[in-house]
């Protein structure tokens, strides 16, 4: 059985256009900028202050923070006992933002994730009592230990930012972000997520183990004075408010864009349609979801507008989820990241 990953050549295109000088000035000039340089203070405070209690994992976080910047939501993946939990209560202290946790089990109905409407004897009238949903920043705790059923129930929150109780429409405050934790797919007890919810989340973060260093200063930190396992997250200050982050969403969103990059972005989700080795590729949503990642990439760069780079940098987490093995590289025990990077390594980019 081979063992190399298909690599076709791709369809012919029009050769792109270089890039116009005016829409690649100086790094001087982004540091001068004052919008991206107000951005890249806030989001290097918000960053700071996540480390006093969440250590190491630094791409992990840097992906977390796209997803904010880019108004997404983020499916974080990764074996138990890895600060998962911990490090979206961090987030939530240091940007002030209301915060609320869903633990999902397998009885979990979708009524306890949205609410419900319930009789009230006193008013003699029906009353809608909201769920935990309810929030700016929504933990989805092991989503995926409920069946589908009850993880559907996110659909509607995730897309527009709305539920629905009994035929009435609830709209949530802004800025509203889910970030949902998953055991691998191949632990006890779990259930895989439907494709349509999959498809609502912005980014899919893989965590792996820390590095030495950081596993040495988290025991420490855990261990030296404290009976409770836990960690001490008082020493994360607030140093955003939701205001400033929805500021923050909109300098992202006006990142520029030339069209030859965007043209690029688009390229590499209609490749991965016609891929050899995968069963399905990214909808139009992956190419959404990777414009809108890419500029919020350029933005935490400290730049106005967007590199190839950025689009590379962002793709894996941003297409990974989207897209499915075929039986033959399943068998092979082959991982859709592998497949991802031979494909990017033969989309040409634009050359500036």
């Amino acid at each position: 059985m081979s063992t190399d990953l298909p690599t076709p050549p791709l369809p012919a295109r029009p050769s792109a256009p270089p890039l116009p000088s005016a829409t690649a000035p100086s790094p001087a000039a982004m540091r001068a900028d004052p919008t991206v340089a107000r951005a890249g203070a806030l989001v290097d405070a918000i960053r700071e202050q996540i480390g006093a209690a969440f250590y190491g994992q630094e791409q992990v976080l840097d992906q977390l923070l796209v997803a904010l910047l880019a108004g997404g939501h983020v499916l974080l993946e990764g074996v138990p006992g890895l600060g998962k939990t911990l490090l979206v209560r961090a987030l939530s202290a240091a940007v002030q933002c209301s915060f609320a946790r869903i633990q999902f089990t397998p009885d979990l109905m979708p009524s306890d994730v949205c609410g419900h409407a319930f009789y009230d004897p006193k008013t003699e009238s029906f009353r809608i009592r909201r769920g935990p949903v309810f929030t700016q920043l929504l933990l989805a705790d092991e989503i995926n230990r409920a069946p589908a059923k009850t993880q559907s129930a996110l659909l509607e929150v995730m897309q527009e930012g709305q539920v629905t109780i009994e035929s009435r429409s609830f709209t949530l405050e802004p800025p509203f972000m889910a970030i949902a934790t998953q055991n691998p797919i191949e632990q006890e007890g779990t259930y895989p997520l439907p494709e349509a919810q999959l498809d609502r989340f912005l980014l899919k973060v893989q965590m792996a183990y820390p590095e030495h260093a950081d596993e040495v200063r988290m025991v420490d930190a855990v261990t030296r004075g404290r009976v409770a396992q836990d960690f001490d997250l008082s020493r994360v200050r607030a140093v955003a408010s939701p205001a400033e982050l929805i500021s923050l969403q909109k300098a992202a969103s006006a990142v520029r864009m030339d069209p030859v990059v965007l043209d690029y972005a688009v390229r590499i989700c209609r490749a991965t349609r016609e891929w050899p080795g995968l069963s399905m590729g990214a909808g139009p949503r992956g190419s959404l979801a990777l414009a809108r990642a890419s500029r919020a990439q350029a933005l935490l760069a400290g730049r106005d507008f967007v590199t190839p780079d950025d689009v590379r940098s962002i793709a894996l987490p941003a297409l990974r989820h989207r897209l499915q093995l075929s039986p033959e590289l399943q068998i092979e025990g082959r991982r859709i990241d592998d497949v991802l990077q031979a494909l990017l390594a033969k989309v040409e980019a634009p050359r500036q």
